[in-house]
């Protein structure tokens, strides 16, 4: 355990997963911002964080313009990573694998709706493609259509990419610009009236603080608690399976959306599957049992069923992750807490937060130095439209 340099930080983070490191990282990058930062992460191996568990998957279809607009800067970040990172050439290049997201439709509604979130996606600049039922066949010969009627594709920006270098880097380039990262767990928060003081480390240590940021992932809730306040945060499994194809396709299959709830892509040269479990509950923050009859009761049917080249499969490697479930509207909460406006949170991501961690780490950055987010307005996220009951409108949710 390394100990803190100091009693007091300007900024405390707490979680030092993809939205800490992003959001430490975005601090140096802030014209003006001369404070102090510590890290708190609990298992600095990342074993169980969902940011180890990701599928590191971007798509710009989503249906709600925020959303697009965040996945279009993620977009930007990946393929200019090097150039974000200061030139620094030790830093790689980051390849965005574009054969993007397909989402197939089985019924009138779902077709309409693809339909208006197209429409939406096509006025901010994205390359979908609203596609027929021939018009999929046409490009994708393989699969099996004749309950699809219609779908939504987009070949640009829109697809796969190594999260975890992009985490490395963040966590990399924050310390080496005096960013303190510390292996610790905060066992409490200390408040008095409409403000936290300070935290203590599972050691004893009590850290003098002027702001909390919560990127605790799945524990966002119990980290909330210790400070008298509420997020409807749960973690959620989600199964990953990788597969070897005895009749392999002949090109890059698109990550798949199956109105059954599962969804399959290319993964180098094998394939990439994955689901909710039938049974969704809220789980227990270290419960990572795996449901092996996930594969042969649900996942192996629905992908051999829609591609039948798939009907002789091999799994190779399998696990499970916990998405940091909202379990208001399945979005982003961020921003100050209104009864203590010193305590910010960045969570409840729900599956999407890899590929949102560029644009949002930098918009919690901004609203720290600046008071106000400057490059892109992320008030829609607003964590106080919990007590509101006020959702977040998004239809494209996986």
């Amino acid at each position: 355990m390394r100990t803190p340099t100091r009693s007091s930080y300007d900024v405390v983070i707490i979680g030092g997963a993809i939205y800490g490191s992003s959001v430490a990282w975005w601090l140096t990058q802030m014209a003006g911002f001369d404070g102090t930062v510590l890290v708190v992460e609990r298992d600095p191996t990342y074993t169980f964080a969902s940011t180890s568990h990701t599928n590191s998957c971007i798509r710009q279809q989503f249906s709600n313009a925020t959303n697009i607009q965040v996945s279009q800067f993620g977009a930007q970040f990946i393929r200019n990573f090097r150039s974000f990172m200061g030139d620094n050439p030790d830093v790689p290049n980051l390849t965005l694998q574009s054969f993007g997201y397909l989402y197939l439709a089985d019924t009138p509604e779902f077709t309409q709706s693809l339909q208006r979130s197209q429409a939406v996606q096509s006025a901010l600049g994205t390359a979908t493609r609203h596609m027929s039922r021939d018009e999929i066949a046409q490009a994708y010969p393989f699969y099996q259509l004749d309950d699809i009627l219609a779908g939504n594709h987009n070949l640009v920006d829109e697809g796969y990419f190594d999260g975890g270098t992009m985490f490395d880097w963040f966590k990399r380039s924050a310390r080496a610009a005096g960013i303190e990262f510390v292996h610790a767990e905060v066992t409490a928060i200390t408040r008095k009236g409409d403000r936290v003081n300070s935290v203590t480390l599972s050691d004893g240590t009590d850290i003098a603080c002027g702001t909390v940021v919560n990127a605790s992932g799945p524990r966002a809730a119990a980290t909330a608690q210790m400070a008298g306040l509420e997020i409807p945060v749960v973690p959620r499994k989600r199964y990953t399976f990788v597969f070897d194809a005895a009749q392999p396709l002949d090109i890059d299959l698109p990550l798949t959306i199956d109105p059954s709830g599962v969804h399959v892509r290319s993964d180098g040269k094998y394939y990439m599957a994955g689901c909710p479990p039938e049974d969704d509950y809220d789980a227990a923050y270290d419960d990572f049992d795996f449901d092996h009859s996930l594969w042969e009761n649900k996942v192996w049917p629905a992908i051999a069923t829609r591609i039948p080249q798939f009907e002789a499969v091999k799994v190779i490697n399998e696990w499970v992750g916990h998405y940091a479930y909202n379990t208001l509207d399945q979005n982003a909460l961020l921003g100050r807490a209104q009864s203590c406006p010193n305590f910010i949170f960045v969570n409840g991501f729900s599956g999407h937060g890899l590929q949102q961690a560029p644009a949002i780490g930098r918009g919690i950055a901004e609203l720290i130095t600046y008071g106000t987010y400057r490059s892109l307005d992320l008030s829609a996220f607003d964590v106080n439209r919990t007590h509101r009951n006020e959702s977040f409108l998004e239809t494209a949710i996986i």
